[in-house]
């Protein structure tokens, strides 16, 4: 085994991509110590997303004061390319559900007032490009919080003035661009997300996102049907009708007020940032392309990392390899690519243990290091 290449996600809860990958790299170690090993934090635009893209472009970190979930003032962080020209925004950083205590989750409350005020800020630093990261939220207000930071105003039928929250939703008859922030013509905006849903209806984002945000039976009901009056308003405004775009209702909304007020591009996470780190041509040579996540099943293929690693993979003739926290349909797995799927989970213990970090770590270290001495003694 002369080179193996690290792609793999973060294990949601429990360690980062990075941290995972130099668990792998210590598996690949302990039995191939000569090894060129090259690691590539992945992300499909999820929680993480901002760590792995400014380490991927060579970027920095700049701090702002914004607004969390509940309009509390905070100190968030975002990214930028190395010529200023670019910020790199993700919106969990400052709107994610994380910071939220389970008895606050309340998508009735929740807005994405902070992460316009992140896009302001940088604005106001001369950032005219945006790559901003949606997942991961603890939002259901169509975005409209990250408009009212921008400028906009949202008016009810009487002409008041409406605060924040996905409870406005249903209230808003107009929408008053009037006052957005003129720098805004100039930025050019790319929204990086991993689901597909539409805006509104059985498959939009209040009845399959919003019951993990908070919401009971009665709010889902509430802001959907919030969800179908902004949606008309929306249309009568922009004249872009985002009911049924796939990924309107990524971020409870927030996709949708990208697309149609910020003339956004949604694209999957993994693929964009396979194409920022040139991973194509960075893994010429490799014997072997190990991915992962923390739990890989029938959703992997549908654009998440290791599906995206592995397409891009093929192409060179490298195998992939998926370590992952848990696995499931591994037939559909293996007929689609992947050399190998094996959990790092080899005997019963409780969730809690597996996802002690140190457990992790140990658990990747020594399934990577099995990977590899199968690998190598078929190469022989």
């Amino acid at each position: 085994m002369r080179k193996v290449v690290i792609a793999m996600d973060s294990f949601k809860g429990c360690l980062s991509s990075i941290e995972a990958e130099r668990a792998a790299e210590e598996g690949v170690r302990r039995i191939c110590p000569d090894c060129e090993t090259l690691c590539l934090p992945m992300t499909d635009g999820g929680e993480g997303m901002l760590d792995v893209w400014v380490e991927a472009i060579g970027g920095t970190y700049r701090k702002a004061r914004a607004s969390d979930p509940l309009m509390r003032p905070m100190e968030a962080r975002y990214g930028v390319s190395a010529d200023g020209q670019t910020a790199l925004i993700e919106m969990a950083e400052v709107n994610g559900l994380p910071l939220l205590s389970p008895d606050e989750r309340n998508p009735m409350r929740t807005t994405t007032y902070g992460t316009g005020e992140l896009i302001a800020d940088a604005l106001e630093r001369g950032c005219r490009r945006f790559v901003i990261g949606i997942g991961g939220s603890a939002t259901n207000d169509a975005g409209l919080g990250m408009l009212q930071a921008l400028g906009v105003r949202l008016q009810d039928g009487d002409g008041h003035l409406l605060g924040q929250g996905g409870e406005v939703m249903g209230k808003v008859a107009s929408v008053d661009c009037s006052g957005m922030r003129p720098e805004l013509k100039d930025a050019r905006f790319t929204v990086i997300c991993d689901v597909r849903n539409p805006f509104c209806g059985p498959q939009g984002a209040a009845y399959v996102f919003a019951p993990q945000k908070g919401a009971d039976e009665a709010m889902v009901a509430e802001l959907d049907e919030g969800m179908r009056s902004v949606a008309q308003v929306i249309a009568a405004t922009t004249g872009r009708d985002i009911a049924r775009v796939p990924g309107a209702g990524a971020a409870g909304g927030l996709g949708a007020a990208f697309l149609a007020f910020l003339n956004a591009e949604l694209r999957p996470g993994i693929d964009s940032l396979l194409q920022a780190v040139d991973f194509s041509r960075r893994i010429a040579g490799a014997d072997l392309v190990i991915t992962g996540e923390g739990r890989t099943d029938r959703q992997t293929l549908m654009g998440k990392v290791p599906f995206g690693v592995l397409t891009e993979a093929r192409k060179r003739g490298v195998p992939v390899m998926v370590v992952s926290g848990g696995v499931e349909c591994t037939d559909e797995l293996n007929e689609a690519g992947f050399a190998g799927v094996f959990s790092i989970i080899s005997s019963p213990v409780s969730l809690a243990e597996a996802m002690r970090p140190e457990s992790a770590r140990e658990n990747i270290k020594w399934t990577v290091s099995q990977v590899i001495s199968l690998a190598n003694s078929l190469l022989k």
